[in-house]
């Protein structure tokens, strides 16, 4: 039996025993080291679902996972037993239109770690091993460890809205939302170029993180005067906060004809929007969901981009998992958070 992190309803999570993985053909079973608490399984902990997914059965958690390589199924192969691994949390279906049409990160029929999207549930990454296709297995470059590397899938997440905001060389960036994805958002907006990134969010030390991450200005959200709002329209937008006062800033704060990424997830049902500025500005609104290829991308940046494990604010062993949430949850205290399993 292996020790797992298990979500069985709306605020009721658990640490089960649960069986030790065989491999089916064409998987692996790797031994995970760490796995990042992500405010997807805040919300399935807190409320019971995401968005408009929503629990019907006992489902571990987590998504965001690295370890080390165990063995083999029948037929399947890749990283040697030992190698440490990040494990890519998406298997598409491959055939769907979407997937033809090379947008995997929105197939109709995937199946990704830790979701409530289908049923049964997909099972999540939060277990001391786990059995998962041998092609989601990614080998970590060089001077990439495991700690910092579990900060791979957010940071594939941020590359994806980046690359969906269009070029963004020389251009001036907003970011609303300053949680790990937002600090991320601003990692990936500084690699592509991005001349000025301003963040907003309604906290100090979520505002101190996203300056480490490389934001070049910092404000409080709910401080129409604060002295670091921009002092002209922005070329680009993108809403990490996942809430609809973030969305509306972002319309209102970007320029004619400009780009908004709505990459948080809002609550369930509609959210209010200033649409006629989208029509008298010709403002264009995109959304982002999940990544594709950026994943080796990622892995790639935090390699070269050690400063990132400062987003990492607490590190806790798979027993302590109900006050790991209860930190990850509290933005005045941290950014990323880690579950530990087992030893290196």
């Amino acid at each position: 039996m292996v020790l797992g992190c298990v979500i069985h309803g709306q605020g009721d999570l658990r640490i089960d025993e649960l069986p030790e993985p065989s491999p089916a053909p064409g998987q692996a079973v790797v031994a995970i080291r760490y796995g990042g608490i992500c405010g997807s399984d805040l919300h399935y902990h807190r409320h019971g679902g995401v968005g408009d997914f929503r629990l019907s059965e006992p489902m571990v958690l987590g998504h965001e996972v690295v370890g080390t390589v165990v063995g083999y199924g029948e037929g399947a192969s890749g990283p040697v037993p030992g190698t440490p691994v990040a494990v890519h949390p998406a298997t598409p279906c491959g055939v769907c239109p979407e997937c033809a049409d090379g947008r995997a990160q929105v197939c109709r029929d995937t199946r990704y770690l830790g979701s409530a999207a289908r049923t049964p549930h997909v099972q999540g990454g939060f277990a001391a091993r786990i059995a998962v296709p041998a092609e989601q297995l990614r080998a970590l470059p060089e001077g990439l460890d495991l700690r910092r590397a579990a900060l791979a899938e957010p940071l594939s997440v941020a590359l994806h809205a980046v690359r969906r905001a269009g070029d963004l060389k020389g251009r001036r960036v907003l970011v609303t939302g300053a949680g790990p994805i937002g600090c991320l958002v601003v990692a990936a907006a500084r690699a592509a170029g991005a001349a000025e990134i301003t963040v907003t969010d309604l906290l100090p030390r979520a505002l101190e993180f996203a300056a480490s991450a490389g934001a070049t200005a910092c404000v409080r959200a709910d401080d129409p005067d604060d002295p670091n709002w921009p002092d002209d329209e922005v070329d680009v937008a993108i809403e990490a906060s996942g809430v609809a006062a973030g969305l509306d800033t972002c319309v209102r704060r970007i320029r004619r004809g400009g780009v908004v990424v709505q990459l948080g997830m809002l609550p369930p049902g509609q959210s209010p929007i200033a649409g006629n500025l989208l029509v008298s500005r010709e403002i264009e609104v995109r959304g982002a969901f999940r990544f594709h290829t950026e994943f080796d991308d990622a892995l790639r940046l935090l390699a070269a981009e050690p400063s990132l494990e400062a987003l990492i604010s607490a590190v806790r062993p798979v027993q302590e998992s109900v006050d790991a949430f209860a930190l990850a949850a509290d933005r005045s205290r941290s950014c990323k958070v880690l579950l530990e399993f087992g030893e290196a």
